[in-house]
């Protein structure tokens, strides 16, 4: 053989590796001069964090705006109504008496786990709410079904994909409150899997799965991209907490949000102006208020979430004398100049409450005279109550925006300052959110600063929740003025168990003269719900429930 020139051998090496580099392009097509795609992020800042991630154990609207997005019911809302339309069951008949609902469910859904959604998941998610033998009851409190659902007497399997509910007597707003939030049905497997810490680890059929929560600081879902309906079109919802609403502002206009919630109402107008951003306003189906401490409570040791015969009335933690007393509780409403709290604090964004559900609803009584402002009448009533020279009290003011109330510690101070002109020296105490909402409904307050949004449109989800003698269970008290009246709450039954809506009505109408006059609340605003998104963002719906809905959003 004869020897070899390395000059040759180099240029050989580098045709080989030009060869290489071809066929390589070649074989990738277009590949390299496409850009990478990029995620669709959907960053949206919240007042606070969520409380729990199981929607059938949580009360408050920061721990629904991630859940919704995990989990569905058997029926929901549909787009900006509170109108059901079907969702996990596919149909259902209600027998003639009104006491049975039998469901056909829908066949191909899978949980965020992959096993599959049927029947047995339909009563797993019921039944560990309302059994107190059931094995997962001990892992929540439930509050919920105590509100709305003790008429659910048992939820049965007829068949994999066939349920039954049994109820124990008619319900007029049984069916709207099945496309709430609490009766979302869960993985019973995830449940076996993670027990007492499922709430940290949440598994549903919806549009987004559960990625990560790192506590105070953001919550992370992802698209699911097995969802029956097809996979959403943006791929992640980050629900950021940012709890100063100025700062909320502030991160959207620099592009480091695109959503937001509760913005102050002194920016609308600027916020309107900027043509980056769009303000989404509508009238709330909410009421803020102050409750309170009437003294009243029961431990519901039959836990069938309503006050029975056997179970005796006892004093709230936070039990102190003067707000037993009606006269002291209508010096308070006398007290407080609502209106002009609402013209300078919510700066015209909300109306003033009279009564304790919007004025839109079915039933709300247009004649009851509100109490108007009149510090003079405070104080008489506060003498004529043996208070001649007052008394000290604490108020509860929350520490996160609500969409009742977007700044609760400038009303506070206001409520403070309009009390201490009648001689009621008030101190003012926060701590936060969770245990602001364990402890009010635990009854631990003399006064406290709250609100709700309604979940259905029925006007019972306002009035027995709220106001219901039978809601003034120790520790899940929707009532947390712990007012009892049974005649109040036998309106409110009757009012339930009635189809006729002109009779519903009238009992509503009857039931708030007496709340009126016996005065446990100050009712301070129904207020707008407002969301600010970036103009990117397309698709977002309001829902009057303040509900939020990620799954049509667009980005662009």
């Amino acid at each position: 053989m004869g020897s070899v020139n390395a000059n040759n051998i180099k240029a050989g090496v580098l045709a080989i590796i030009i060869s290489g580099l071809l066929l390589a392009v070649s074989l990738s097509g277009c590949t390299n001069t496409t850009p990478p795609v990029t995620e669709k992020v959907l960053i949206f800042a919240c007042a606070g964090d969520a409380d729990k991630l199981d929607p059938a154990d949580v009360t408050d609207g920061e721990s629904t705006a991630r859940t919704d997005s995990i989990f569905e019911g058997l029926v929901e809302y549909k787009s900006g109504s509170a109108e059901i339309q079907a969702c996990l069951a596919t149909s259902w008949v209600t027998s003639t008496d009104g006491k049975n609902i039998t469901f056909t469910l829908r066949q191909g859904v899978k949980f965020h786990d992959g096993t599959d959604f049927n029947a047995d998941a339909v009563v797993f998610s019921f039944e560990r709410q309302y059994n107190t033998s059931h094995p997962y009851y001990q892992y929540g409190e439930w509050a919920y079904w105590g509100y709305m659902f003790s008429d659910i007497q048992k939820v049965e399997k007829i068949d994999n994909y066939t349920v039954k509910m049994v109820l124990s007597r008619p319900n007029a707003a049984i069916m709207t409150s099945l496309a709430m939030f609490t009766v979302a049905i869960v993985s019973p497997t995830n449940a076996a899997t993670w027990k007492e810490d499922a709430f940290k680890h949440p598994v549903g059929t919806g549009p987004f799965k559960f990625v990560e929560w790192v506590k105070d600081d953001h919550i992370t879902v992802e698209a699911y991209k097995d969802y029956w309906r097809g996979a959403p079109k943006i791929d992640k919802v980050i629900y950021r907490v940012i709890t100063d609403p100025s700062a909320r502002l502030l991160a959207i206009q620099a592009g480091e949000i695109q959503g937001m919630e509760y913005p102050d109402p002194a920016s609308l107008v600027s916020i309107e102006a900027n043509n980056d951003l769009k303000l989404l306003t509508q009238p709330g189906m909410n009421v803020g208020y102050v409750a309170m401490n009437n003294g009243y409570g029961y431990n519901d040791t039959n836990h069938n979430g309503m006050h029975d015969q056997n179970e005796s009335w006892v004093k709230t933690p936070g039990y102190f004398e003067p707000f037993t007393n009606k006269s002291v509780r209508q010096a308070v409403n006398y007290a407080i100049n609502k209106t002009s709290i609402v013209e300078n604090l919510y700066k015209g964004t909300a109306i003033v409450a009279k009564n304790g559900m919007p004025p839109f609803m079915l039933g709300w009584n247009d004649a009851v005279v509100d109490y108007p402002y009149n510090p003079v009448k405070a104080r008489e009533l506060l003498t004529e109550a043996g208070y001649p020279n007052g008394f000290n009290t604490t108020l509860w003011v929350m520490p996160v925006s609500r969409p009742y109330m977007f700044d609760p510690s400038k009303i506070g101070e206001a409520i403070q300052s309009y009390l201490e002109a009648v001689n009621i020296h008030v101190q003012i105490f926060q701590i936060d959110w969770s245990t602001y909402l364990a402890k009010t409904q635990a009854g631990e307050h003399p006064m406290c600063l709250l609100g709700w949004t309604g979940d259905n449109g029925d006007p019972d989800n306002f009035m027995n929740v709220l106001y219901g003698a039978n809601q003034c269970t120790l520790g899940t008290a929707g009532n947390v003025a712990f007012y009892n009246n049974t005649q109040v709450q036998d309106l409110l039954s009757a009012a339930l168990q009635t189809y006729d809506i002109n009779e519903r009505a009238r009992l509503y109408k009857e039931a708030q003269v007496i709340i009126h006059e016996d005065a446990p609340f100050v009712y301070l605003a129904h207020a707008n719900q407002n969301l600010i998104f970036t103009k990117n963002v397309q698709g977002f719906v309001l829902n009057p429930t303040a509900r939020y809905f990620f799954y049509p959003v667009v980005m662009t």
